[in-house]
């Protein structure tokens, strides 16, 4: 087993007042070499935004885009024609494909929103731009994994054009349980929202990410009550990123 550990501290960050942002791979201003993407993951950005703020309609393309708020209410709009509001307990995707413009607003005046933003390249360019979002409340658990995520139109959560995998783990203090990869050439970005754990050697404290690979499986062990979002993707970069 391979891994990669990234302390909270070492993320990029940006404040530009009405946001608030921590980058775990290179983004905007901060660009770091040796933190591009894991595999085909691009983005992971652990955002709070302003009372009433937001991004304004801008442009994206050839990108699976997911947000899972972690408070508050965040309301987003698209050239699709989509208007929805997405809030904790919720997880939204956006395959922006041939083109989509869309925007993501602080639905509220009277507290920030919260959310990670994150970016997965699809297995192919140029599909049909499309919205969802679903609740993932009702098939919470505890001391197991919860998928919120797959390649698969018909399982829990939501799915995206790419073979990747989403999992909460909510786990009680001393809790450990093995996660077995779906598919080979996959990997792990393990991300811990609160708590801390154990995976191998490593010791991850709140909001420390851990990369891990070359393996079909490995332990999480809670050191407390811990969340964890496990997003499993290929290692290998598809073919027209390629060119």
């Amino acid at each position: 087993m391979k891994t990669i550990y990234h302390k909270a501290d070492s993320r990029g960050h940006a404040n530009h007042g009405w946001l608030n942002s921590y980058h775990t791979f290179s983004f905007a201003n901060y660009q770091n070499p040796e933190r591009v993407h894991f595999g085909v993951l691009r983005v992971l950005n652990d955002d709070s935004v302003s009372k009433g703020m937001g991004f304004g309609t801008h442009p994206h393309r050839d990108m699976e885009i997911i947000s899972i708020p972690l408070s508050g209410d965040l309301e987003h709009k698209d050239s699709m024609g989509t208007t929805a509001v997405i809030r904790k307990g919720e997880i939204q995707v956006m395959s922006a494909g041939t083109g989509v413009q869309h925007s993501e607003y602080n639905k509220n005046k009277d507290e920030e929103v919260k959310f990670l933003q994150i970016w997965v390249f699809p297995r192919e360019a140029g599909v049909e731009p499309r919205y969802d979002q679903k609740s993932i409340v009702e098939s919470a658990k505890i001391n197991d994994f919860q998928q919120i995520l797959s390649p698969n139109k018909e399982d829990d959560g939501v799915w995206i054009h790419q073979d990747a995998w989403f999992n909460l783990a909510n786990f009680e203090k001393g809790h450990a349980k093995d996660y077995t990869l779906n598919k080979n050439g996959n990997g792990v970005y393990a991300f811990v929202l609160k708590g801390s754990a154990k995976i191998g050697d490593q010791i991850l404290n709140e909001r420390d990410g851990l990369g891990i690979w070359d393996t079909k499986s490995f332990n999480v062990e809670a050191l407390e009550d811990t969340e964890i979002l496990l997003m499993e993707v290929p290692m290998e970069l598809p073919d027209y990123l390629k060119k």
